[in-house]
């Protein structure tokens, strides 16, 4: 009985997928209704309303901008992942195994970066030691479906330089830099929350100084930053699968399907967030609108038409 719900490994991988889509969904939902979480208000002592009284409620609109870009990223990462389980690793192909393992180790590892803060995100951990034995069960069982195996180098060697010649070629280049530039993005907002945890155009915004937000509570910035350092590693850990994706696999539409819905709600929820706080500093928001018309031009390019045959790779 066990054995058939185990399967090859597959369900439990699409139920880290659901898992982490829930994760997301549920983070972007708490970020729209301005609420800390229980154990916010306990390590910080003060309650969003509370806090909210200080600096015209800036200093909470930024932590909702934070809570609600990775909720968008992490709902994005479960597409991306269900895509992985349910195409390329059931056809035993090698590279999205370890994708998987690889991505998978990076956002399960990113939990431990929180603590070096002090603030023990009870949740997030609570989440993450449900899903890790189900994630590792899955990866072991998956395992044996990879016909041929190969090593990780398989990563850089399945995948070519698109055809800039071609309408389908150009647009899967923009897929990639804009996949590549989020990953870049995500890498850089991870060294920022593990470092000077702000950047000016932060501080500008909220209208403070870190020392009075030291302050306002000393637990206040360990608490910012482990919502940085979260952001951060889901960003980097979307575009880098993007990314990884794109290269390696042949188009399909089930890859323009799921690039499009992690693509999208990931994006929106990270620019609809900046515009509905007020948070429209052009610099800061660059990069981020950049990845999206790269996106976007990409999709529109490689929309797939209709009756056309799927491409395969050939064996």
């Amino acid at each position: 009985m066990v054995r058939q719900v185990i399967g090859d490994g597959v369900p439990l991988l699409l139920l880290t997928a659901w898992g982490l889509a829930f994760a997301g969904g549920f983070a972007m939902f708490l970020a729209a209704s301005g609420e800390f979480l229980p154990h916010d208000i306990r390590y910080l002592k003060m309650s969003a309303a509370e806090l909210c009284s200080v600096a015209d409620c800036r200093v909470v609109e930024f932590m909702i901008h934070d809570r609600a870009a990775f909720g968008g990223a992490l709902f994005g990462i479960g597409v991306l992942y269900a895509y992985l389980a349910l195409f390329p690793l059931r056809r035993g192909e090698a590279w999205a195994w370890w994708l998987l393992l690889f991505s998978g180790i990076t956002g399960f590892a990113s939990f431990f970066a929180y603590l070096g803060y002090g603030y023990l995100d009870t949740w997030h951990g609570i989440g993450s030691l449900l899903l890790l034995p189900v994630y590792l069960l899955g990866m072991a069982r998956s395992r044996r479906i990879i016909q041929p195996w190969n090593g990780p180098l398989v990563l850089l060697t399945t995948g070519r330089l698109p055809d800039l010649r071609s309408r389908q070629g150009l647009g899967k280049a923009c897929l990639l830099l804009g996949a590549g530039g989020t990953t870049i993005g995500g890498l850089v907002i991870l060294g920022v929350g593990l470092t000077d945890v702000f950047v000016p155009e932060d501080l500008a915004f909220m209208r403070v100084t870190v020392d009075d937000l030291h302050r306002i509570s000393p637990r206040l910035v360990p608490l910012i930053a482990h919502d940085r350092v979260g952001f951060g590693a889901a960003v980097g850990v979307i575009g880098a699968t993007a990314l990884t994706c794109l290269w390696c696999a042949p188009s399909s539409r089930a890859q323009w399907e799921t690039l499009c819905i992690s693509g999208l709600v990931s994006l929106t929820a990270a620019i609809g967030i900046h515009r509905a706080i007020g948070y429209t500093d052009h610099g800061h928001l660059a990069p981020v609108l950049a990845a999206a018309t790269s996106t976007i031009i990409g999709l529109v390019l490689t929309f797939p038409k209709t009756g056309r045959p799927t491409p395969q790779r050939p064996t």
